[in-house]
């Protein structure tokens, strides 16, 4: 059976979660890098490999383009119009998974509100 790639079926990976919020404001690949370890306090990292592999299925999905900084050592990405909408479905989805996970814990008792 082949497998659906997540940005077909509208859902985002952890790395293309992380990438597509570094970018609501213009960055380049390094800075993106950096911006995700600070956000997750160092415990995601993602590798260059990982990162441009997944920014082209970003750019090929239509969720970020090139941003014209004039700068031409480096490309700079920024999230579109449609990006910020899946992001914004993805943020959501993230906040009832963890609804979910909370109350089946507190009706098995696992923790504690």
């Amino acid at each position: 059976m082949p497998r659906n790639d997540s940005l077909e079926m509208g859902e985002l990976t952890d790395t293309a979660f992380y990438i597509l919020l570094s970018v609501v404001e213009p960055k380049h690949g390094y800075l993106i890098m950096q911006s995700i370890e600070s956000m997750t306090n160092q415990r995601l990292t993602v590798g260059p490999a990982s990162m441009y592999t997944t920014i082209k299925k970003l750019l090929a999905a239509g969720l970020i383009e090139l941003f014209d900084d004039d700068d031409d050592k480096r490309k700079t990405y920024a999230a579109t119009a449609k990006g910020m909408e899946l992001l914004r479905k993805n943020v959501e989805w993230r906040k009832d998974m963890v609804r979910h996970a909370e109350t089946i814990f507190q009706l098995k008792g696992v923790i504690e509100r």
